[in-house]
């Protein structure tokens, strides 16, 4: 009988391949058991988990306010109730120092992850890291998934485009400079969040020895797109709750005091 153990390698194993076929792996953000468990059914092979998502649901805003305990707690949630691979965002890594990110990646493993999102905008919501810096945090890690000896894949999240301030020229060259050392410090994925330039998408996929992540959405550029552009990996960020929120907005603004006597349809 395969054991926890083998299963979760199993699964990094399956992960890691999944990023080599050649549509792009489509990651639905679950937030909650409940979501991810829709994400399973509908056969997606892979569930990706929303920090703001995750964040949300519990009141919190996003950008590590919830903590690490919470945080890891919610995803140990999701990754035991379903069977595919699960990867975790998890935000800047909680912590200042590279022991700290080591102790989430940690966790994280212990919680039945197979991959991290890990990103190097800081808390101000305002500035990167330094690359040295961030380099520091991915080797940790690395090294924290091989003395476990899980194949663990590191999303590597660049907020270059997400802060913007400089010429498209200027903000190609430091995300391009960007995911060269973080590949080198030990990350598989590159994840140039909000970039949805497809001329610029597909110049670093061509200069980047690695599968690239891009944030999509329902009213961008349709998937085919960006399959063209050689993009190995989407992802929804937390667009899927919010979309989902509105839904149950719309749905309880039926029963406000001023549309209580509105026609409703009887449930199936």
């Amino acid at each position: 009988m395969e054991s926890i153990l083998e299963a979760q390698a199993n699964k990094a194993r399956l992960f890691r391949k999944l990023h080599e076929a050649k549509e792009p792996l489509v990651l639905f953000n679950a937030w909650d058991v409940e979501s991810a468990r829709i994400v399973e059914s509908l056969g997606f092979g892979a569930v990706a988990t929303s920090s703001a998502g995750i964040a949300s649901s519990f009141g919190f805003s996003d950008g590590e306010q919830i903590g690490r305990e919470l945080m890891l707690q919610s995803v140990s949630r999701i990754a035991c109730a379903v069977e595919v691979p699960v990867t975790a965002d998890l935000e800047g890594g909680y912590g200042q120092s590279a022991e700290a990110v080591s102790d989430t990646a940690e966790g994280a493993i212990s919680a039945g992850t197979v991959g991290m999102n890990i990103e190097d905008g800081v808390r101000d919501g305002a500035s990167l890291r330094p690359i040295e810096e961030q380099c520091l945090r991915i080797a940790a890690v690395r090294k924290t998934a091989q003395t476990r000896g899980l194949d663990f894949v590191i999303n590597a999240r660049i907020d270059t485009y997400l802060h913007g301030g400089r010429s498209a020229d200027q903000l190609e060259k430091e995300t391009l400079d960007r995911a060269r050392a973080y590949l080198a410090a030990g990350a598989d994925c590159i994840y140039p969040i909000t970039l949805r330039d497809l001329d610029c998408i597909a110049r670093l996929v061509r200069a980047i020895d690695a599968p690239l992540n891009v944030l999509v959405s329902p009213d961008g550029p349709p998937l085919d797109r960006f399959t063209n552009a050689g993009v190995k990996r989407v992802s929804f960020g937390a667009w899927t709750r919010r979309h989902t929120m509105a839904a149950f907005r719309a749905a309880a603004e039926d029963f406000t005091p001023r549309r209580r006597n509105s026609p409703v349809a009887p449930s199936e």
